[in-house]
């Protein structure tokens, strides 16, 4: 047996050796581990971080409770824009935007030199009327004691056929004369009636109690019921009632089956995102915008409040019965 022989030979008998010595290792190591995990703590779970005072975050989308949600707009059910109801010149404007008028109040009056001109002379032609109805009545009353007196001397034959005719005649002809001036009188009163309402006109006054939202005219300018052109007004001032305010919004038709009349809404302004506004569906107007394949619905508010404005964007959700 040479030498390599030897060494091969002592290798063999050491394999089992290294065999058992890696498998304790392993073991060990094995052990180690299964010890150090059951020793190591379970770590809590972290809570969620929460905003703090110094960190507001918007108010959360309502989703419970409600069937459905849209957008619209704060309108006012009462609006007018106040023109004259004849044409003139601005002599006076007496409202600002903002300012609260009562129903009666003057907004502006416009130069009324023409239309006192004319009650005047309406009124002189009254009394030119009156004094003639007087003149006619007189003679009137005059030719029937004349023909009354007559038929009594032609009825003692003291008077000739002839002048019971030319009586009778003259009577019914003043009759006549009488009441073309009673007309002529009733004629000049309406006139009057006119004029005057033609004086009252040139001055203007709110008809309903509201804000004045805007002021159109100004002094020196021309006013007209109707527009003509050039730089002639035709309105004053637009008086808005805050009392009648509400909100319109467009329902897709698809879920206007989810809305019903006196449906509790919760709306919120853009303007105020964290006040939620109770409210109610006043009513459904019935019929489809064919363009957007809407429908409008008009919302009450529960109750008013001076933040609200006209024209404001608003979110609402509409309730689920109960809700």
């Amino acid at each position: 047996m040479n030498r390599d022989d030897d060494a091969r030979g002592a290798r063999h008998r050491a394999r089992p050796w290294r065999v058992a010595v890696t498998v304790v290792v392993i073991a060990g190591i094995g052990l180690v581990a299964g010890w150090l995990l059951k020793s190591t703590p379970a770590q809590a779970p972290q809570p969620a971080a929460t905003p703090t005072a110094a960190e507001p975050t918007a108010a959360p989308a309502r989703t419970t409770g409600t069937v459905l949600n849209a957008s619209g707009y704060v309108v006012p059910r009462r609006v007018a824009t106040i023109a004259s109801r004849v044409t003139g010149q601005v002599a006076e404007v007496r409202v600002e935007e903002g300012m609260h008028v009562e129903a009666g109040d003057v907004l502006a009056t416009l130069d009324d030199t023409t239309a006192r001109a004319e009650f005047a002379l309406a009124g002189s032609r009254l009394e030119t009327a009156r004094r003639h109805e007087a003149e006619i009545r007189v003679r009137h009353d005059e030719a029937r004691r004349t023909l009354g007196r007559t038929e009594s001397l032609r009825a003692q034959r003291l008077a000739s056929e002839a002048e019971l005719d030319a009586a009778t005649a003259n009577a019914a002809a003043l009759s006549a004369r009488l009441s073309v001036a009673q007309s002529e009188v009733t004629n000049a009163e309406n006139a009057v009636v006119l004029a005057r309402r033609h004086a009252e006109d040139t001055v203007i006054r709110a008809p309903f109690a509201g804000v004045v939202v805007s002021k159109n005219a100004q002094p020196g300018e021309t006013i007209s019921p109707m527009s003509s052109g050039g730089f002639t007004r035709t309105g004053i001032a637009t008086i808005v009632d805050m009392s009648s305010l509400e909100i319109e919004v467009d329902v897709n038709e698809a879920f206007i089956n989810r809305v019903s009349d006196g449906q509790r809404v919760e709306a919120v302004l853009d303007a105020y995102p964290e006040w939620r506004i109770p409210a109610r569906v006043i009513s459904i107007v019935p019929t489809a915008d064919r363009q957007k394949a809407t429908v409008k619905v008009r919302i009450g508010f529960d109750a008013l409040d001076p933040r609200i404005l006209p024209e404001m964007g608003v979110q609402v959700w509409f309730m689920e019965a109960g809700g």
